[in-house]
C-alpha cells in the first residue's frame, strides 16, 4: 500500500509567498504582473501626492522579505525607519532594473528558506517558535509576510491605474 506524504504547512506557506510574487495568485495579478513593463521614471512618479511611489514600495517590499527571512532563520532584526522605507537616490533605469532584481531575489530566497525548513524532519515545529524580539510566532510572521506582499501589490495596481 502506497503512503501519501502530508503536505507540510511550511510548504503551503512557501507556495503562497511564491504565488503572490510570480504565480497564479487567486486574489488577482501576482506582483510581477503589476510591475510588468513599468519604466523606472513612471515607477518613481507620485500619481497620488501623499502616497509612496511604486519604486519606494518595491524597495520596502525587498527590505521586508529579507527581514522576514532573517527572522525566520532565528536572527534578531531591529528595523530602523531607513531600513523600513529605504530612500530612493538613483532614479536611473539601471537602478530600477537592479531594484526589481533585488525584489525577486528577496522573495525567492524567502521562499527557498521556508521550503528548506519544510524538508527537515519535524520542520513545521518552527512555526510555533516565537520570533526573536517579538511577541508573535513564526506562523503569524510568515502569514503576515504573505498579507504584506499582497497589500502592496494591490497598492501598486492602484498607483498604476492612477497614472493612466
Amino acid at each position: 500500500m502506497a503512503t501519501t506524504r502530508k503536505t507540510s504547512e511550511l510548504t503551503r506557506i512557501a507556495a503562497e509567498i511564491q504565488r503572490g510574487y510570480n504565480g497564479d495568485a487567486w486574489h488577482g495579478p501576482a506582483m510581477t504582473v503589476t510591475l510588468k513593463d513599468l519604466p523606472g521614471y513612471r515607477a518613481a512618479s507620485r500619481p497620488i501626492p501623499q502616497a509612496h511611489s511604486i519604486w519606494e514600495i518595491v524597495r520596502h517590499l525587498t527590505a521586508w522579505n529579507h527581514i522576514v527571512r532573517r527572522r525566520f532563520l532565528g536572527e534578531l532584526v531591529k528595523v530602523s525607519p531607513v531600513q523600513d522605507w529605504p530612500p530612493l537616490a538613483d532614479q536611473s533605469n539601471d537602478a530600477w532594473e537592479a531594484d526589481l532584481a533585488a525584489l525577486e531575489e528577496a522573495c525567492l530566497t524567502l521562499v527557498s528558506a521556508v521550503k528548506k525548513q519544510s524538508k527537515k524532519a519535524g520542520g513545521d515545529a518552527v512555526l510555533k517558535r516565537k520570533v526573536r524580539g517579538k511577541t508573535h510566532n513564526v506562523y503569524v510572521m510568515l502569514h503576515g509576510a504573505v498579507q504584506h506582499n499582497l497589500y502592496h501589490a494591490g497598492q501598486i495596481s492602484i498607483l498604476r491605474k492612477a497614472m493612466e
